[in-house]
């Protein structure tokens, strides 16, 4: 997966915005103004920061130890650093995204789930 279909894959989410909030070089995906997804846009072969379940992430980790790693800056319990184009394949990968939405958009408000209102769209996890 390149950065373009990482992005595309990312805006083709029901509510998600992009930005870079941080600085004029990481990219950030938020839903409900929380962020899901972010990454260097000069390394994106350096890793994409993914939120994950803290007990899968560690089986992640030791499933792919040279690929997956905590993400550098973030709350390593809770982020994953997935390296793209490595020995996480690509359906895999947009799993892994697609879990990430699904917590931050779980933990949002009932407001703000209204606000993003995916009650039509088909399921993350079905590659959305």
């Amino acid at each position: 997966m390149n950065i373009e279909d990482y992005r595309e894959y990312c805006l083709a989410k029901k509510g998600v915005t992009e930005g870079f909030p941080f600085d004029a070089d990481t990219l950030v995906f938020k839903v409900g103004g929380k962020m899901f997804a972010l990454t260097n846009l000069s390394d994106f072969e350096g890793g994409v920061a993914l939120k994950c379940d803290p007990e899968k992430a560690v089986h992640l980790r030791e499933q792919f130890p040279d690929d997956i790693s905590g993400a550098y800056h973030m709350n390593k319990k809770h982020w994953n650093n997935v390296k793209p184009n490595r020995s996480v394949p690509d359906i895999f990968f947009k799993e892994l995204i697609d879990q990430s939405y699904l917590l931050v958009y779980n933990s949002l408000t009932r407001s703000q789930k209204l606000e993003v209102d995916i009650s039509n769209e088909k399921p993350p996890g079905l590659l959305s």
